[in-house]
């Protein structure tokens, strides 16, 4: 039986769809599982200035499933506060995680440098969560662990990773220590995804943590693709921009694909799309080298054939002055930029832009959470503020929630169902309340007790 002193404390993504950390203790070890940063609105952005309720150098290690922002992107604060030990993960991982870790610094430097220059913050001075250094400093602590192989991450404390087929090298992890097991499903991707093999069965555990994004709601399984090309068509027609905000990692690729697709079969104009996202370039270059390299994580059709991913007129932006001359070309065209929320990056410029023309588009290709300039757009908002300005949306806005790469609830409650053996505990994390309830209704069939934590709370594992 495991100690009566194991335990799990939701530091992050109990009750909201953001900030995932999930702090595993045992007799002997201190685990943080995830350590990202809180997004969306305001109250939750302001989480990430709070201190953790240990001390970082407490810490014997971190376990990241995937390099999303919201899962990866407080390491360098921890860090920095004196984490001295390693950070775990998929090869793929820790390569684009040094990426996401140091755009997110830099932006940060960069949002810190403009609001002081304009005086929009009422912090004086305005001061960056962490620097580009900072980031520099955590990709230093990751290491690399097989897939399938257990490996010792502390003492007594045994990790084992799953593909979990959300983005590249995202995994699913299981945690084994003194009779306990608890497994983490990171955030999982869905069968149908056009690039990446989808996800594996989740191994055996005692108690499962699961991501809850979409656990009320059940995706339409057709594709998105048509839609997108109708709007694109239409917007090209009337002489307008096509905006995609879209997260860096893995969705660029989806809508890259999709794109594709479309300009070999005739389906939209032939007409430039401009890439305009640092982190986005690297992540595109991580995904065309591991199809080359016919990676674990990619499709069997998919291996060998990096074309699926070019539109035909691709152009990867790569400097500020570069990004600046997208204004001076004359429509129509297309522009994909981050962030996916539309929360910072540089996408917003060219919100700023093309939200008042009537005869452009914004095209919202992923989750949107409460709060957000994204959901706000899709809600219908006829002003947005951005840079400390009010922008008013002429533009058509179009929703197409159909290219998410998370899974929907009768999906995730098909992954739990597929663990060898029944799990003791369910954990509803990573959702809006609503969506963590709907996923606790799905999974009540299933035998085991359900869970749904609020931020701070601790259970006994």
């Amino acid at each position: 039986m495991a100690s009566v002193s194991s335990r799990i404390t939701f530091l992050g993504a109990a009750g909201t769809v953001t900030g995932s950390k999930f702090l595993v203790e045992t007799d002997r070890a201190r685990i943080l599982v995830d350590c990202g940063l809180f997004q969306g609105p305001k109250e939750l952005r302001e989480r990430n200035w709070r201190q953790l309720p240990v001390e970082p150098s407490s810490l014997d290690a971190i376990v990241v499933t995937h390099a999303h922002l919201d899962h990866v992107g407080f390491v360098p604060v921890v860090v920095r506060d004196g984490f001295g030990g390693a950070v775990w993960a998929s090869e793929s991982t820790g390569r684009m995680a040094e990426v996401v870790m140091s755009d997110s610094g830099r932006i940060q430097e960069e949002d810190a440098e403009r609001a002081n220059r304009k005086g929009y913050s009422k912090h004086r001075p305005a001061l960056p969560l962490y620097t580009e250094r900072d980031a520099e400093a955590a990709a230093t602590r990751f290491r690399t662990t097989e897939w399938e192989r257990p490996t010792e991450v502390a003492p007594g404390v045994q990790l084992t990773l799953r593909r979990a087929g959300h983005i590249l090298g995202s995994a699913a992890a299981r945690l084994e220590a003194d009779g306990m097991s608890v497994m983490f499903s990171g955030d999982l991707g869905r069968p149908f995804h056009p690039i990446l093999a989808p996800p594996e069965p989740p191994l055996s555990a005692d108690t499962v943590v699961v991501e809850s994004t979409y656990g009320d709601t059940e995706h339409l399984e057709e594709d998105a693709t048509d839609e997108l090309g109708e709007v694109i068509r239409q917007t090209a027609e009337r002489g307008g921009t096509v905006v995609i905000p879209a997260f860096a990692i893995d969705r660029t690729e989806v809508i890259l694909h999709s794109l594709a697709a479309l300009a070999r079969s005739g389906r939209i104009p032939h007409i430039p799309v401009y890439l305009d996202s640092p982190m986005a370039r690297a992540a595109l270059g991580f995904y065309a080298r591991a199809i080359v390299e016919h990676h674990y994580d990619i499709r069997e059709d998919v291996r060998g054939r990096p074309e699926v991913l070019d539109p035909g007129d691709l152009r990867i932006v790569e400097s500020v002055d570069e990004s600046k001359a997208i204004n001076r070309v004359r429509p129509p065209l297309i522009v994909i930029s981050a962030s996916g929320m539309a929360t910072g990056g540089r996408v917003l410029h060219h919100l700023a832009r093309c939200l008042p023309d009537p005869r452009s588009a914004v095209i919202l290709v992923g989750y949107q959470a409460g709060g957000t300039r994204g959901a706000s757009l899709r809600d219908g908002a006829e002003h947005v503020r951005i840079h400390g300005a009010d922008v008013p949306v002429r533009a058509e806005v179009h929703s197409l929630p159909a290219f998410s790469v998370h899974a929907d609830r009768s999906e995730l409650v098909d992954w739990l169902a597929a663990m060898p053996s029944r799990p003791q505990t369910i954990v509803a994390v990573h959702g809006d309340p609503e969506a963590a309830a709907g996923l606790a209704g799905g999974a009540a069939d299933l035998g085991a007790t359900v869970l749904t934590p609020g931020d701070g709370d601790t259970i006994s594992v």
